[in-house]
């Protein structure tokens, strides 16, 4: 078995500009309410965002050994996502591989499992999201994979496929539709502008200005005053 693929097939830089413009929200929305990762795994920081192709880990719970060897073969500007089976009572990156990857100008890991070294991981403002915050550490046994086709969040996600994480969360972009959807999302950001500007100038109610009249006296809602 070949543990680590080192050809990774990566998106179009633009393709990735393009996409960081947009929120994960919106993008999750504009591409047909696809892709979300699970609610768990959240920035270590709300501040926190990133945009960039994955590069895909599957470690075994409580090990982070495949974690190092995913830094040390990425590339600037990669997403590391790791499936480390959701176990949350384990601290498998903190500071000193954030340091690693940070200057090699990753943008961002991500995984399934628990970090630690919390507070350094926000001073240094390297893009971190887990799915717990946790100080029990790791051994460095197991192998795994990189760069295998793998699940993480509830999604399928390949190396390649790009990732837009926020405060919000974590979205899934599968490369080929990344310039619909690109086009998508500014369709929706330009209607919503409109909508807001609408209820600044107090156009109508809710109800009338997001459409929903027929859409409630078909489901019979009644009113009484």
């Amino acid at each position: 078995m070949v543990h680590v693929r080192t050809s990774v097939t990566r998106p179009d830089p633009k393709l990735i500009d393009g996409l960081a413009a947009f929120s994960s929200a919106t993008i999750h929305e504009a591409q047909g309410r696809k892709g979300a990762l699970s609610h768990r795994i959240k920035p270590v920081d709300d501040a926190m965002s990133f945009c960039g192709p994955a590069i895909t880990v599957l470690s075994h719970p409580g090990d982070n050994i495949m974690v190092q060897v995913a830094i040390s073969y990425a590339e600037a500007g990669d997403v590391i996502i790791v499936n480390a089976g959701q176990l949350e009572q384990s601290g498998s990156f903190g500071d000193v591989l954030a340091t690693a990857a940070s200057s090699k100008g990753v943008a961002a890991f991500v995984t399934d499992s628990g970090v630690r070294d919390s507070a350094d991981l926000r001073e240094l403002g390297f893009p971190v999201f887990s799915g717990s915050v946790c100080i029990e550490g790791t051994v460095k046994e197991t192998l795994g994979l990189v760069n295998h086709t793998l699940s993480v969040g509830g999604q399928v996600v390949e190396p390649g496929d790009i990732l837009r994480g926020d405060a919000d969360g974590i979205v899934l972009v599968k490369p080929d539709e990344a310039e619909e959807v690109i086009r998508l999302c500014q369709e929706r950001e330009d209607h919503e502008a409109q909508l807001r500007d609408r209820h600044r100038a107090q156009e109508g109610s809710v109800i009338e200005l997001h459409g929903l009249l027929e859409k409630l006296e078909a489901k019979g809602l009644t009113v009484e005053a």
